[in-house]
């Protein structure tokens, strides 16, 4: 069990860093991907989303990237199946999933003509088998968004939670309107979209970065009073992207749980050459009658990597059946696909690591037992339990590496325990007692204006007030440490 926790906590860790940084986005060549960003040096802010004149502007004057789209997460209020329920979406340019080199499973993906213009969406095949049941006559079915009938014209893969983020489903080809936000003002630098191109033939990131920082100087002269003029464009690749900075954590945690399977190796191998001791007897007896000393290595190295492959198989099903619970455990920290690991290359990984720990762990014990003295090994009593002085000088020494690796894996809980008391303890500059959050999403054709807004925001606000157990009640378009850009 030990060995098989071991395994299993490696198994663990590289399905995770399978999914997010070896398996690869699903995507048409991904790397020459780019993610555009924005950066206020001035406030020390960074990955600020784009505005709409500011992208129009890039998309207008590059010529780096043979495809310029945006999108913009957003959420839809579906009626008409039932209860109405809340779905994750995104208005997107209508080049959008030609660029990422999407296909769809059925229908066609969204045409030039209609940005901007027509209610047409695609969903995603969770959603589709879901929620329609896999009609097969989904295309031209209109869905209620928002109060708004909207036309299916394609069914795309789900996608990767690692660039979707958590349960989209939807999205629409509107992505230059914001509910509520007039159009004077999305034109003075409200950014709210995420900015993506894929890279023409033969040229670097380097080459896109510079043409990026000159159509940022045109649209400083040409905008000179938006708030975005004085930002300065970042890119990134889509795989960068996706999997953010988790790379040194997931590092440091393969790092930990190979420190337990060594702690787990070291442990069993004592226990192996207690146990080959105890069979020189039967070592003996086994060169009297012919074996060859090599033969017993292979024979007690072969029990080792059995015992091995065995708590491998036992760690990959305890893995199996845990994994499911771990994105929830990330929330939306971290984006991890909630299904089993048990692909090819986790399991090839677990099967290579059982059979390297195998050997590691019976070649010595194997190795030693098969050089122990013939006619001492036959007779009774000796050393035939305790083993020679060299193995005694072994078995302490792989005791004293188990609570070596202990007490650095101690060490380390201790300073991640510390850390993060410290960071639950640390002052988010205002009061965070016994205050709630919650969120409600309008339908813009409802609450289409600024005064419809304020109507429906004043009359929960007084609902609310008179709540029992409710102190004071506040409404606001974001909240602090909520992400974002305000």
């Amino acid at each position: 069990m030990t060995l098989a926790l071991g395994i299993g906590a490696n198994t663990a860790i590289f399905s995770l860093i399978n999914d997010l940084f070896l398996r690869g986005l699903p995507f048409s060549e991904p790397s020459r991907i780019l993610r555009i960003s924005s950066e206020a040096k001035d406030r020390n802010v960074q990955q600020i989303p784009f505005s709409v004149p500011r992208f129009w502007h890039y998309r207008d004057s590059q010529t780096v990237f043979s495809e310029f789209a945006a999108d913009a997460g957003t959420g839809f209020i579906l009626t008409g199946l039932g209860d109405p329920i809340q779905l994750n979406g995104a208005n997107v340019t209508a080049n959008y999933f030609q660029l990422l080199g999407v296909r769809p499973i059925v229908g066609r993906l969204f045409l030039p003509e209609e940005e901007q213009k027509t209610d047409v969406a695609l969903i995603s095949e969770h959603f589709w088998r879901s929620k329609l049941a896999s009609d097969p006559q989904v295309l031209g079915r209109a869905l209620t968004l928002n109060g708004v009938p909207t036309t299916i014209v394609g069914v795309v893969p789900t996608g990767s939670l690692a660039w979707w983020g958590p349960n989209l489903e939807i999205w629409t080809v509107k992505p230059f309107e914001l509910p509520g936000i007039a159009k004077d003002l999305l034109m003075r630098g409200v950014s709210y979209l995420r900015v993506i191109g894929r890279l023409k033939p033969r040229v670097t990131i380097d080459q896109a970065r510079a043409a990026l920082a000159a159509a940022q100087e045109s649209y400083r002269a040409q905008y000179s009073a938006n708030a975005d003029s004085s930002w300065a464009p970042v890119v990134v690749t889509a795989p960068e992207d996706a999997t953010g900075n988790l790379r040194p954590a997931f590092l440091t945690l393969l790092a930990a749980v190979s420190l337990v399977l060594l702690i787990a190796c070291s442990n069993v191998a004592n226990l192996l050459l207690v146990r080959f001791t105890g069979r020189r007897r039967e070592i003996s007896l086994r060169v009297a009658l012919g074996a060859s000393r090599g033969g017993i290595v292979r024979l007690f190295v072969l029990e080792s990597t059995l015992l091995s492959v065995f708590a491998g198989l036992l760690g990959l099903g305890i893995v199996t059946w845990l994994m499911p619970v771990v994105p929830r455990l990330a929330g939306q920290n971290v984006s991890l696909e909630a299904t089993a690991p048990v692909s090819w290359p986790v399991f090839l990984f677990t099967l290579s690591l059982s059979i390297l720990a195998g050997i590691a762990m019976g070649a010595y014990s194997a190795w030693q037992s098969s050089r122990s003295d013939l006619v001492d090994g036959l007779k009774d009593g000796g050393r035939a339990v305790s083993g020679s002085i060299g193995q005694h000088r072994v078995r302490r020494l792989l005791v004293a590496a188990q609570v070596g690796l202990s007490v650095v894996l101690l060490a380390g809980a201790a300073l991640l325990i510390t850390s993060f008391f410290r960071l639950s303890r640390q002052e988010a500059g205002f009061r965070t007692e016994r205050i709630w959050v919650g969120g409600i999403g309008l339908p813009p054709a409802r609450y289409a204006d600024e005064a419809a807004l304020a109507q429906f925001s004043k009359r929960l606000q007084d609902e609310l007030q008179v709540s029992p157990g409710v102190e004071t009640v506040a409404i606001a378009d974001a909240v602090p440490l909520g992400g974002g850009v305000g």
